[in-house]
């Protein structure tokens, strides 16, 4: 059995250990935000934040993710307020088709973990997520308003 801990809540998981987070997500748990891509970590439509990092979860098995804290998009919002990125992408109207959303907010929440005040440059090097309606210049703009809103928070 595999223990996981999702969004704050326990899961335990008596399946094929082997099996891909992102299905474990989707198809046992209903946690339908992070979606399938390209499975093979490349595209980033599956990404979810494991233990504050970016992770690609079509990639990665559930039992190397047990014992770890999991957020997916649906763990993102508290006592009903959305997350600064979440908020920020609304604001920027970044979303065109929406599919590669979650996981560009979920690579950018972990992003700003370690780069509060990014550079375009930063944003060039880190984010290697895909996007095909190609909404990246939106996305830039979410990415530094949503480090000045979590600036704001701080303060």
């Amino acid at each position: 059995m595999v223990s996981l801990k999702i969004n704050g809540k326990n899961h335990d998981f008596n399946g094929d250990e082997e099996m891909p987070l992102l299905w474990y997500l989707r198809e046992e748990i209903n946690l339908s935000g992070a979606k399938f891509g390209c499975g093979i970590g490349s595209c980033g439509a599956c990404t979810v934040n494991i233990d504050g990092q970016a992770v690609r979860s079509c990639i990665i098995s559930v039992k190397d993710a047990e014992d770890a804290n999991i957020t997916t998009i649906e763990g993102l919002e508290k006592e009903n307020n959305l997350h600064p990125v979440q908020r920020a992408w609304i604001d920027e109207d970044v979303a065109q088709c929406g599919y590669c959303q979650s996981g560009q907010i979920m690579a950018t929440v972990a992003f700003l973990n370690d780069h509060p005040n990014p550079t375009d440059q930063d944003i060039n090097e880190n984010i290697s997520n895909l996007c095909r309606c190609a909404t990246y210049s939106r996305i830039r703009k979410a990415i530094h308003k949503s480090a000045e809103y979590m600036a704001e928070e701080k303060s």
